[in-house]
């Protein structure tokens, strides 16, 4: 069976940075959470994104897995070929301090002995417009593995429970001699009684059994921000997957969506409107009320305004702290359809005192050059 090519999963090449690697993960991993994703495999392509980010987040284990592909990680890849009684264990081994035995160098235990923090989960939810713009306590029930009240996280009914790992002495790894690909060497194996921890339980907490988590179901609130974009995450410690080994929990991601407003259109912290005016203001000019993301607010037209003309009303969009985006109102003029004969009279006076200007002073004649007439 050909190997697992973690960098094709995550889909970044062999020379990716840590940080195109997280950046790649993180993208993948929500993509293909099983509490956001349903559809048929999502939860495999979730299970392959997590394999590969850990062993290419981790700068040995990707060294190994340069060295020797995904069969170094698998257990079973010992059986027929040439990594037998070295793969059984590989993934328990550093090789600096494989490297430091050779050379002499230091050696180092593994941090993957000790507390490994969990993964971080994904949510969606989507909220109004409005609420986005003056933010928004919000609150929706959750799952998650909480710390044992009952003994902190340690997994043993009391502190006297807890004991040094006799086979190990409380260092977590023993040594064992392999035939590996150096040769006959001795080599540094996560302790298979503590498993890395160093300490076992004599007698494990009865209320969590021992597991030093507890699976609860609970509400929390959550504070959406006033000035929230689509899109934006909202991180709440502590309410991922369980760690292992004593580690702590993974965060929730809270990803915001915004519904579209009927009236306001935003682009980053500024606001657009178009509102109508009738023809005499336009002509004329006024002060008149238009609606702004905060209430309503003076705005005025100047004389022979333009169709189509956009005004800037400053600090009238998004605020965030001490910085306010602007509102860009769209000018729509509207020309009445049904007119009296009062008004049409008017209006034909109005015509005839134009016909009578000198053609650069006529308004008609303005309108009619620069549509070529």
């Amino acid at each position: 069976m050909a190997g697992k090519d973690y960098y094709a999963i995550l889909g970044v090449s062999k020379d990716a940075s840590q940080d195109e690697i997280k950046k790649a993960y993180r993208s993948l991993a929500k993509k293909y959470h099983p509490d956001l994703n349903k559809e048929p495999g999502a939860e495999q392509k979730f299970k392959d994104v997590q394999e590969a980010y850990d062993i290419l987040s981790d700068e040995n284990k990707r060294r190994t897995y340069d060295q020797f592909g995904s069969a170094a990680f698998d257990n079973t890849a010992g059986a027929g070929g040439g990594f037998h009684g070295f793969a059984d264990s590989f993934q328990d081994i550093d090789l600096d301090d494989i490297f430091g035995q050779i050379f002499g160098g230091r050696q180092r235990s593994r941090s993957s002995q000790g507390p490994r923090r969990g993964n971080d989960r994904f949510v969606r939810i989507n909220i109004s417009f409005m609420d986005s713009i003056q933010g928004k306590t919000v609150e929706f029930p959750i799952d998650y593995d909480k710390t044992c009240e009952t003994c902190h996280g340690t997994g043993a009914k009391s502190a006297a429970d807890i004991q040094t790992c006799p086979t190990c002495n409380g260092t977590g790894v023993v040594h064992k001699v392999v035939d590996a690909i150096f040769g006959r060497m001795e080599q540094r194996v996560t302790c298979p009684d503590c498993h890395g921890t160093g300490k076992i339980t004599k007698n494990p907490c009865p209320d969590c059994r021992g597991k030093g988590y507890q699976h609860v179901k609970t509400k929390i609130s959550v504070k959406i921000p006033a000035g929230i974009s689509n899109g934006q995450q909202i991180r709440v410690k502590g309410y991922g997957e369980h760690g292992e080994k004593g580690g702590e929990n993974g965060d929730l991601f809270i990803e915001v969506g915004v519904d579209p407003h009927n009236t306001f259109v935003r682009d980053g912290n500024d606001i657009h409107i178009t509102i109508p005016i009738s023809i005499v203001d336009a002509i004329l000019g006024a002060v008149i009320e238009v609606p702004t993301v905060y209430g309503n607010a003076d705005l005025k037209i100047p004389a022979g305004i333009q169709p189509n003309t956009i005004l800037r009303m400053r600090g009238k969009g998004v605020k965030k702290g001490a910085l306010a985006g602007d509102q860009y109102v769209n000018v729509n003029i509207k020309i009445p359809t049904k007119l009296t004969e009062d008004q049409k009279n008017l209006i034909r006076q109005f015509g005839d005192i134009e016909t009578k200007k000198p053609a650069h002073e006529s308004w008609f004649d303005r309108v009619k050059s620069k549509f070529g007439k």
